[in-house]
């Protein structure tokens, strides 16, 4: 009989760990639809994002935090400085190496996304209750504390 109810709350586990893991991307795709303009595509707000975070830095560690290939941060990258929102400079100790950064444009570009997106999920917890936006805040320190562990 210990068998039985061990296999049920693994049933159980695995159903709470499918439904947070699509709800959570769900969220995840109805925030990032929520950008400043639809001129950059998805990969390219994520780069931008990077860069905003973490500041300037060689095409090959962006490529590397966004878990691409160096050849496709290149285009990334330069699709960016087409646009006026990224800028190379020359790497400060190794002549092979470029700097990339965020321009004014960029950051503004970056800000204007984060409103967006805010704005967005503000109105929507606004429509839920006060027990509810209570279980989210409890739930958003709990998923938080999973998101640390590695």
């Amino acid at each position: 009989m210990r068998y039985a109810k061990d296999v049920s709350e693994t049933a159980d586990e695995r159903s709470l760990a499918s439904r947070l893991r699509l709800a959570v991307v769900r969220l995840n795709r109805r925030l990032r639809a929520q950008r400043a303009s639809d001129d950059v595509s998805l990969t390219q707000i994520s780069a931008l994002s990077s860069l905003y975070k973490c500041g300037p830095m060689t095409p090959g560690q962006l490529a590397a935090r966004e878990g691409v290939q160096p050849p496709s941060m290149t285009r990334v990258i330069s699709a960016l400085e087409g646009i006026a929102y990224v800028e190379r400079s020359p790497h400060p100790t190794d002549g092979r190496q470029a700097i990339v950064a965020l321009t004014k444009e960029g950051q503004d570009y970056v800000r204007a996304t984060i409103s967006r997106r805010e704005v967005w999920l503000d109105q929507r917890l606004a429509e839920l209750t006060e027990r509810e936006r209570h279980v989210l805040s409890e739930a958003a320190e709990i998923i938080e504390r999973m998101a640390r562990h590695s």
